[in-house]
């Protein structure tokens, strides 16, 4: 019984869980302090954003290995 499609799933679902969180987070921390970190917030966002479509992608080649 190949399993692939399970594990496509729950590498996105984690992949995106991560990032999803990370990015939540750092928007509220940010809009606490306006102004003063909003070119750290784009940096963190865009990198936090990568690792979301990343493990998007990820999950698209276990996927179809299945």
């Amino acid at each position: 019984m190949n399993l692939a499609w399970l594990a496509a799933g729950i590498a996105v679902g984690f992949g995106m869980l991560g990032p999803g969180i990370g990015v939540g987070l750092a928007t509220a921390k940010s809009s606490e302090a306006i102004g003063r970190i909003r070119t750290n917030l784009i940096i963190g966002a865009a990198l936090a954003e990568g690792l979301g479509i990343l493990s998007f992608v990820l999950g698209i080649l276990l996927w179809t290995k299945a």
